[in-house]
């Protein structure tokens, strides 16, 4: 690397740091601190490899010269920031940082380069926690889907259940598909899953889209079948079965299972055969 190169590396990283330090900083708090987004802390050294695994890619990359699209990419991001700062919308601060790295890698490697680390770059998205409004958006939706799994699975087995709302009527306690049990916290850390495994499990792009995208259902049928799980232990051996630590050891074992799944459709999809090169044949007149 030619002095000039690093010169304008270390420029370009400690620019970044002073702009993007206190986004990074209340980012990694909420990592450790919001347990529906812990998985956060796994994402950047996940990123950094997918990247490395492509250095070859780069290296025959065609690099390009600065351009004026990465720069404007860049220019729009700051006033992403600005405007989150103003309106103190983390999201914002959080999207322009993502934006920023990708105008950056466009204005410094050119085009070709950035298409290389395209699934790095967006695989980053996974760290940035959703908007307030988006998430109950989604979590309310799911507490409701997720009693009605729970309603419909006591019901079958015969044990008597009033559903209102969110909140199953037992003979003898009360359940609430709280928040928390909504399955948002695990549908959140099975997407994330499932792009890795897809990732490494298989290398066709169709079966790793597949893999990613059928972990929204299997993370609410699992849910679906812990909410009922917990109905029926309440039912049977009273309403302390449904709390403390056998309610936190039902939350680990559904996602063992929901992984299991992934891995069962992991493998029937490796049963598809690939379909072979096309060969020409030539026949001489």
């Amino acid at each position: 690397m030619s002095r000039k190169t690093l010169l304008a590396s270390l420029l370009v990283v400690g620019g970044f740091a002073a702009v993007y330090a206190n986004v990074v900083v209340k980012l990694v708090h909420d990592w450790a601190t919001d347990g529906n987004y812990s998985h956060g802390f796994l994402i950047v050294p996940l990123a950094a490899y997918f990247a490395w695994e492509r250095r070859h890619r780069l290296q025959s990359a065609a690099a390009g010269r600065p351009g004026v699209l990465g720069f404007a990419v860049v220019v729009a991001s700051l006033v992403v920031l600005a405007a989150g700062v103003l309106g103190s919308e983390l999201f914002l601060t959080r999207i322009s940082m993502l934006g920023a790295i990708a105008g950056t890698t466009l204005f410094l490697f050119g085009s070709a380069r950035l298409r290389v680390l395209a699934f790095p770059l967006a695989f980053l998205i996974l760290m940035v926690p959703w908007p307030a409004i988006v998430f109950n958006q989604i979590a309310f939706p799911l507490q409701l889907l997720a009693s009605r799994v729970g309603e419909l699975a006591l019901g079958s087995l015969g044990v008597p259940v009033l559903r209102e709302g969110n909140v199953l009527i037992l003979a003898s306690t009360t359940l609430e598909v709280a928040d928390a049990c909504s399955g948002i916290r695990s549908l959140i850390s099975l997407v994330t899953l499932g792009i890795v495994f897809g990732y490494f499990a298989d290398a066709r792009r169709w079966a790793r889209t597949a893999i990613a995208l059928s972990t929204v259902p299997v993370a609410i049928v699992a849910n679906g079948i812990r909410v009922a799980g917990t109905g029926i232990a309440a039912s049977r051996f009273g309403p302390a079965a449904a709390e403390g630590v056998i309610h936190v050891c039902s939350g680990w074992l559904m996602f063992v299972a929901s992984f299991l799944m992934l891995f069962g459709l992991q493998r029937l999809l490796a049963v598809i055969p690939r379909p072979s090169p096309r060969v020409d044949v030539h026949v001489a007149a």
